[in-house]
């Protein structure tokens, strides 16, 4: 199968008209004409991502984070991303990214944390209409879903640290009632709060949120912040999914790189 048909794939699951204005979905780098002989599935494209990439030979990369999120204006070895695109163009390697289009796509990344959370009735949040060729698609940045019982905020955030793994958990001061309803806006989604309250959600996670964010909102929300990698790792199940419906023979591997840059002591 040739990459462009993988990538046909991925987009009719996530279309690129779903992306926000700022961001860099899509193909980053190479041809997509050649045939498919792997695919490396990761959320960051880093150097050892690449050689894990050639050492599997795999020559198509899917990666939730776009390597080229800014433009260049030249490529050497001045940083990363150059080091990157030079390492993926030198050994013929496709690198395809799906990032906040697939954080808008209804059974996109929001709605694979709510199934690890265990909600129920998950649905978009404040969705808007967006018009992908013709066809009109439903999209937002968030979702809401339920808790099948009530539990106090701190069963939540116990449930929370445990079906992520996370080492550390940040949260506000814990509501006084139970949480059944949940918001949902998976990586940097602060800026998604006030939606959440409007919808009078007893819960918001989320991966980063900026500290003054925080202030005001005791006993209204219970908030909890459980780091942006974290969020989106199940986001490799996502492009299994598809990539396996699409090409069921297509060797498919999960990198082995940890590429999360913040580490706690």
């Amino acid at each position: 199968m040739k990459i462009k048909e993988i990538i046909a794939a991925l987009e009719r699951f996530a279309p690129l008209p779903l992306q926000e204005s700022f961001d860099n979905a899509g193909l980053q780098c190479g041809l997509t004409e050649a045939d498919a002989t792997g695919a490396l599935l990761c959320l960051d494209v880093t150097e050892d991502v690449l050689h894990e990439a050639i050492d599997l030979g795999c020559n198509l990369i899917v990666s939730h984070h776009p390597l080229l999120f800014h433009a260049l204006k030249q490529v050497c070895d001045a940083n990363m991303v150059q080091r990157c695109l030079r390492l993926a163009l030198q050994n013929d390697i496709c690198i395809y990214s799906a990032h906040t289009n697939l954080d808008n796509a209804e059974d996109g990344v929001n709605f694979r944390i709510a199934e690890k959370l265990g909600l129920i009735d998950v649905q978009l949040l404040q969705p808007r209409s967006i018009d992908v060729g013709g066809t009109t698609v439903r999209a937002s940045s968030g979702v809401i879903g339920y808790l099948p019982d009530g539990e106090d905020s701190l069963a939540f955030l116990q449930r929370v640290k445990q079906a992520f793994d996370v080492e550390a958990l940040l949260h506000n001061q814990l509501l006084e009632r139970p949480v059944q309803s949940v918001v949902i806006c998976g990586g940097a989604g602060d800026f998604f709060l006030d939606d959440a309250i409007r919808a009078e959600a007893d819960a918001f996670l989320t991966g980063e949120m900026h500290y003054h964010t925080w202030f005001g909102h005791e006993q209204q929300i219970q908030i909890a912040v459980l780091g942006h990698y974290q969020s989106e790792q199940f986001t490799r199940e996502i492009f299994r999914e598809v990539i396996e419906q699409a090409a069921p023979q297509l060797p498919i591997y999960d990198t082995d790189v940890c590429t999360n840059p913040i580490q706690i002591l």
